[in-house]
């Protein structure tokens, strides 16, 4: 556990809080807050321990960040109002993020196996866009930012200043929207929302923190929706289906571990890149495929 600032503190996540793991942030105040629950088992056990957690806070349902939120079911537990009742059925859940029950009951057993992924039980309370949660020597504002989910929570702690990005990570990758209820524009917009926002540091769930300004962070991070966009554009040159897209696998390099997975969420973020492409009169669709028929790139 590392302090950032005050009565903040980061709990790095193990693996270098890759996936499936994330960094969570420690609030010590009125309550002892855990922002997020998939640092790894034995650093939850331990940290624990050390200080015992009143509270878990989850910005988002993702399975890194609820993973295991298991150990703490019997603590008071904080949700957005925006997740829906699938949290706390990991076949729902795994529908929720495939689209399909098929591949959900894939994505279920993939990710308790694998990864030891467990449903959250409901919760005890939720919040909003703009409430503010008061622990006495932190105080949390909640900040809806959808886009990468539709229950996706950035906070930003007053006190300090220190603003917790969640899975606007900042990270090489650029930004993630491989489920169904993504959004590329709502995306783009959420993190202009919260780059905008009066901060002294930002950390992310999945990157190490920032002190200062991070403004070229957040644009590097921002440029990762052209990337994407010219790595799909570059393969429709040529009449193209989306399995001709995904045999060439722009966006992973097919470097993903699991095959189910990486076909299943590059063929989503493609589909979605394609429909902004064809909306911009950059691609045209005929028959299944897509080509290329002007060279203009969204910014």
């Amino acid at each position: 556990m590392e302090r950032l600032a005050g009565e903040l503190y980061l709990v790095p996540g193990e693996g270098n809080a890759r996936f499936p793991a994330c960094h969570g942030f420690l609030l010590r105040g009125s309550d002892t807050v855990l922002i997020d629950a998939g640092m790894g088992l034995e650093r939850i056990r331990e940290l624990d321990r050390q200080i015992r957690i009143d509270i878990l806070i989850i910005s988002h349902s993702h399975p890194d960040h609820i993973r295991m939120a298991y150990l703490l079911q019997d603590r008071h537990i904080m949700m957005p109002k925006e997740s829906p009742e699938e949290v706390s059925d990991l076949f729902l859940l795994g529908e929720r993020f495939t689209g399909s029950k098929e591949a959900g009951e894939y994505w279920a057993r993939a990710m308790e196996s694998a990864y030891g992924v467990q449903a959250v039980r409901p919760p005890d309370a939720r919040f909003g866009d703009g409430d503010v949660l008061d622990f006495g020597a932190a105080r949390l504002l909640a900040v809806y930012a959808p886009g990468h989910l539709k229950d996706h929570y950035c906070f930003l702690e007053l006190t300090t200043g220190t603003l917790l990005t969640t899975d606007i990570d900042l990270t090489g990758f650029g930004p993630w929207y491989g489920n169904p209820e993504a959004d590329i524009e709502t995306f783009h917009a959420s993190i202009h929302k919260v780059m905008s926002l009066p901060y002294s540091r930002v950390c992310s769930s999945h990157r190490l923190p920032i002190e200062g300004d991070a403004t070229d962070n957040f644009l590097t991070f921002l440029q990762g929706f052209v990337r994407h966009r010219e790595a799909v554009m570059q393969i429709c040159r040529r009449p193209s289906t989306l399995d001709d897209i995904l045999a060439v696998s722009p966006l992973y390099g097919d470097a993903f571990p699991d095959k189910f997975f990486q076909h299943l969420f590059e063929r989503n973020m493609s589909a979605k890149i394609l429909a902004l492409l064809i909306r911009d009169g950059i691609v045209e669709e005929s028959g299944g495929r897509y080509q290329r028929v002007s060279g203009e790139v969204y910014q």
